[in-house]
């Protein structure tokens, strides 16, 4: 079993706009949309377009909280948060026009109590399992979070993977991480260096494997992928071609789908290859990718594993 936590979901709520924003007046959208946000939930939707049944766990509150819950199950994913007894999950408004403007809400006060509750659902978590952590911690929450959580699954022989940036993710990796996510430019802020060329990419996820993690998925954007596998291999695969929509939930996207392709074959190869395809037919669509796009441009798209 994939379980994934999210410790600070949201509704995206999306506002389109044709004129600029005019402060201080009424203001009208164009079209709306919503979208159930979270990287770790982002992950769980897109494996469950794979076909990969998942787990959600995490926080939710208030009815906006019930609400994300409802729709989760709606969409085959299977969940087990902890119901926070104070505040709402969060709703993030985005207005979309000549220009972007956000509005991130702070989201639910979590109790120690609830925070118990959340490590005795990760205690149950078996052996062969993955538990993918993604994402910030909130400010209610202990920012050592992570750091606790692979503490308690140590020795268990779970899979763990960690999509986080910066010293939040530097602290896991003394714990083997089975996959972390960095992008290209999160790698060069973890070694306060400027990277510009593959070998320069190699180099430096080289040296997070040194100091722990197992394999290292490079997201570069229009320059494509970089994998370091746990047998010190080197492999890239170039972008796949389409027009950029939405780069929300890209990198989520290329965790699903390398999890979902290793599940399935245990062939780190073709799991790199599914990555890709996840993450760019999310970026080339409005939502995440469903699994006929990422099919798709799976197979539409030869793209060729180089050793480097």
């Amino acid at each position: 079993m994939i379980y994934t936590v999210t410790f600070n979901p949201a509704l995206d709520y999306i506002m389109r706009m044709d004129k600029p924003l005019e402060v201080g007046e009424t203001n009208r959208s164009q079209s709306e949309d919503i979208f159930y946000g979270g990287k770790g939930i982002n992950v769980s939707r897109v494996l469950c377009a794979l076909g990969v049944q998942n787990t959600a766990l995490g926080f939710i509150a208030g009815f906006t909280g019930k609400l994300i819950d409802e729709q989760l199950k709606k969409l085959g994913v299977l969940t087990d948060f902890v119901l926070v007894k104070n505040g709402f999950s969060r709703i993030n408004l985005k207005l979309k026009g000549a220009q972007e403007t956000e509005i991130n809400a702070r989201g639910p006060e979590i109790s120690n109590h609830e925070v118990q509750q959340i490590f005795a659902k990760i205690g149950q978590v078996k052996t062969g399992d993955y538990l993918v952590l993604a994402g910030s911690i909130p400010g209610s929450l202990p920012n050592d979070m992570y750091e606790k959580i692979l503490e308690k699954i140590s020795g268990k022989k779970i899979h763990a993977v960690v999509d986080a940036t910066g010293s939040l993710l530097r602290k896991t990796l003394c714990y083997h991480p089975f996959l972390i996510k960095p992008n290209r430019q999160e790698l060069a802020d973890l070694f306060g260096v400027t990277i510009k060329t593959d070998d320069e990419t190699v180099f430096y996820a080289r040296k997070l494997q040194e100091e722990g993690a197992e394999n290292v998925l490079i997201s570069m954007g229009g320059d494509g992928a970089i994998l370091i596998d746990n047998d010190q291999n080197a492999y890239k695969l170039p972008a796949f071609s389409g027009k950029l929509k939405n780069s929300v939930g890209a990198g989520d996207s290329m965790v699903a789908g390398f999890l979902a392709g290793y599940e399935k074959s245990k062939n780190i190869e073709y799991a790199f290859r599914l990555a890709s395809a996840a993450g760019s037919a999310t970026a080339f669509h409005d939502d995440l990718a469903t699994k006929e796009q990422i099919e798709e441009l799976y197979s539409s798209h030869i793209q060729v594993i180089r050793r480097i």
